[in-house]
């Protein structure tokens, strides 16, 4: 008797959440089904109560309607279906059990007892397992295909890097991640093996910001590798066996006002106006989360004096307004002709009064301004003079840029005018040159073309990535210099990038409006005929662990204000989707020019922003740090932000997966030829489960000619090699952190073939932190 009024209680509270729930969502314009299930829990617990056997019919009729109606939502995908019957299921078998169905039944004449008969409620139990473990092997989500295997376009890389060698963040000035190695392949990865283990020693620390986070790719010239750490320690690896050679401390601070602690690579230069054997005749080029960049002789790791006030370059000069922790590279410039190109990242809505998101050049060798490119002020670029001040504000660019030596142009990927989320008298060089690439001349800095990609930004959609350089040979043989420009939007922009007309065409669409009446959206945006960019969202695609956490993330939809992609913020909250962590971010794609294909990761999280008003902001407290996610104060601001992932209570994302991919393209065709689930919920969950479900992902993957795709990002800590034909899996390593940067690949000087990545986590997506750069080979 205990057990039967235990198991009613349990279904009365059920049925009162649900329907309560259910009552809130049908007024909200939802489904009604919650509030049907709430009254036949209900119903169920009444009849309990009595010790009628009717309970079992009620809740076999409760699982015939579920059923039916989660195959009429979503039809035969487990993942969704899972949350809309498991608990459902669950209770069912339970009711099934002699502790309830004995209590239920009756005693014959003769005085024997007999359970309630189980088939009224056996039947439907029965159906519902049987159509769940038929979902368990279709897959409505993945798309399978193969890219082309010919070598169909040409063997320009970029720069005089050397097949077995790494110089720069994406390899080669193209940015392509592309290596032209082939030693490991299809046919042998699967016994690739660790074979060197090196920790920095740089962890991250309780007084750390959030987002402290290793993104670095190493650097390999000769026998050495170079990285930076995100403190700012600059080490310097033997390439054969990850033995330490030197490391400097730039002794950068602590500030919690810095957004980003992070260092995603360093910058190699070779003077050959130096005699060799000379100190500092090779550099490493060390940015710092304090605004300063570090020259550093590569032999030995010492400061080398020459370069501008004794080995430093003090980044925040020419800034109107310098508020500590606010302005910070955390990208490696590129060297070129002689120069030193930086940009830098501006605290996301912190302030009104932030510095300038001005892009610089400055001598190599001496660390002289050359000149200066500011979105506020495009058309003049000779260097500042003293007591001037570069605008405020001004979109600006913590990414990786890309080089075409040969065309004499740099190219820039830009971000937004901070405050992000507010438009209100933004000038027309903002208007014109943010969330855009924009092409520089090398020696001047004048601007030959701008591609802008979302127009009127209030999303934070910054062009994240290093824009990728490849030449395009047609099937005709005309031969055009391309660029790949992927976009936190999930479109892939492909354009000449001599003019910046579009080689893969992209149109404009209708977008929603309803800004807050101080603002405006721009009525139409631009979208790729190449596009990861998802579906908008339906109450149908919110997702939970159980049907309870579900419902509210379907009230939670239909709460806040969503009308698709471009749905502007408002005071009740806006859908951001995708969000602004982007489908794709700094990890960018990886481009194969000898094929003419890319490899990347689509990453779909929903995010959500809402506009606080100043006077509801509280005072700044004492031990508050800076962050992306949670209130963005936007100090000077008539609104704050507040801005996260839409996540349900129990702090899983709102929307069903899968929340990540791999995926290839033919950049010939503009065709997507295969999207593939990619990563587990080993480290999302309590138990290290190995179903693969597709998870979020922040990093970038590296090709070679083996035909082999290499990555870890995903926020199981793993590295993965694939198929990049097919984009199958083919071999993978436990991480013993988060393996959120771009893996890179060299030869040693026997020729033996190495890859190489950093597993340190990533504070924002809340990977294990650690301090590891791990080496792989062939046995």
């Amino acid at each position: 008797m205990v057990v039967i009024v235990i198991t009613s209680v349990l279904f009365m509270l059920l049925g009162l959440a649900l329907v309560g729930g259910g009552l809130w969502l049908i007024i909200l314009g939802g489904s009604f089904f919650y509030l049907f299930a709430g009254a036949m829990f209900l119903i169920t617990a009444v009849l309990l109560l009595l010790r009628r056997a009717a309970a079992l019919w009620v809740h076999a009729a409760l699982i015939i309607v579920a059923l039916v109606w989660a195959i009429w939502e979503v039809g035969f995908d487990w993942w969704q279906l899972g949350p809309r019957g498991g608990l459902i299921i669950l209770l069912g078998l339970w009711l099934l059990t002699p502790w309830i169905r004995r209590p239920l039944g009756f005693q014959s004449p003769t005085g024997t007892s007999y359970g309630a008969s189980h088939w009224p409620l056996t039947i439907p139990v029965l159906i519902a397992i049987a159509v769940a473990s038929f979902s368990m092997t279709t897959d409505p989500h993945d798309l399978h295909g193969n890219l082309p295997t010919e070598a169909s376009g040409t063997t320009t890389f970029g720069g005089t890097v050397q097949d077995g060698e790494w110089h720069q963040y994406g390899r080669t000035p193209f940015g392509q991640r592309y290596s032209p190695l082939d030693q490991i392949n299809v046919s042998n990865v699967k016994d690739l093996k660790e074979v060197w283990r090196y920790q920095t020693g740089d962890v991250k620390r309780p007084d750390d910001v959030g987002e402290t986070t290793y993104q670095v790719t190493p650097l390999k010239v000769g026998d050495t590798l170079y990285l930076c750490t995100p403190h700012n320690w600059a080490i310097a690896l033997d390439a054969t066996t990850g033995k330490e050679k030197w490391k400097y401390d730039a002794n950068s601070g602590m500030n919690p006002d810095r957004q980003h602690q992070t260092c995603r690579g360093v910058t190699y230069y070779h003077d050959t106006a130096t005699a060799a054997g000379q100190p500092c005749v090779d550099r490493v080029y060390l940015p710092t989360s304090d605004a300063r960049l570090i020259a550093l002789d590569a032999l030995d790791g010492k400061v080398c004096t020459s370069f501008a006030d004794q080995g430093v370059l003090h980044l925040e000069q020419g800034m109107k307004y310098n508020p500590a922790g606010y302005y910070y590279s955390t990208s490696p410039p590129v060297a070129v002709a002689g120069k030193l190109i930086i940009g830098g990242a501006v605290n996301d809505n912190y302030s009104t009064h932030e510095q300038s998101g001005v892009i610089r050049a400055f001598d190599i060798n001496s660390g002289a301004l050359i000149w200066n490119w500011d979105s506020g002020n495009p058309d003049v670029t000779t260097p500042l003079p003293q007591g001037r001040t570069y605008t405020t504000n001004s979109p600006n660019s913590w990414s990786v840029f890309s080089v075409d030596d040969g065309l004499g142009m740099v190219y820039i990927p830009l971000g937004n005018q901070v405050p992000d989320q507010l438009g209100m008298n933004r000038s027309e060089n903002v208007e014109k040159f943010s969330s855009s690439i924009v092409a520089l001349d090398i020696n001047t800095g004048q601007l030959k073309w701008v591609q802008q990609f979302v127009h009127h930004d209030l999303w934070d959609m910054d062009v994240p990535a290093q824009p990728v350089l490849f030449d395009m040979k047609k099937p005709d043989g005309t031969v055009v210099p391309a660029l790949v420009g992927p976009t936190k939007q999930g479109d892939i922009y492909v354009l000449d990038r001599r003019t910046g007309e579009p080689i893969i065409p992209f149109k404009e669409i209708p977008a929603p409006s309803g800004a807050i009446p101080e603002d405006h959206t721009s009525p139409m945006q631009p979208i790729s005929d190449l596009t990861f960019s998802p579906p908008p969202l339906q109450e149908k695609d919110m997702w939970g662990v159980t049907l309870l956490d579900q419902l509210a993330c379907r009230i939670d939809f239909h709460r806040y204000k969503y009308e698709g992609r471009y749905t502007p913020p408002s005071l009740v909250g806006s859908i951001i989707y995708p969000g602004n962590f982007g489908t794709f971010n700094w990890g960018s794609v990886a481009v194969d020019p000898e094929r003419q294909i890319m490899f990347g990761m689509p990453t779909y999280l929903a995010f959500t922003s809402r506009l606080v008003p100043a006077s509801d902001i509280p005072p700044k407290g004492q031990d508050e740090k800076g962050s992306e996610q949670g209130l963005n104060r936007n100090d000077g601001a008539p609104y704050g932000v507040f801005m996260g992932p839409f996540l349900g209570p129990l702090k899983v994302p709102c929307q069903a997966p899968p929340w990540g991919y791999v995926a290839g393209v033919d950049l010939l065709t503009g065709k997507i030829a295969y999207k593939l689930k990619n990563g587990t919920v080993h480290d999302m969950t309590p138990l290290p489960l190995p179903f693969k479900v597709g998870v979020p992902g922040i990093g970038g993957p590296m090709l070679t000619k083996g035909g082999v795709a290499f990555l870890g990002a995903a926020v199981d800590n793993y590295l993965r090699a694939y198929d990049v034909t097919n984009g199958q899996q083919l071999w993978q390593a436990r991480l013993p952190a988060g393996g959120q940067a771009t893996p890179m690949t060299y030869t040693t000087s026997d020729n033996k073939q190495f890859v190489v990545i950093v597993a340190g986590g990533h504070g924002s997506v809340g990977t294990k932190a650690g301090d590891y750069v791990i080496g792989y080979a062939l046995p």
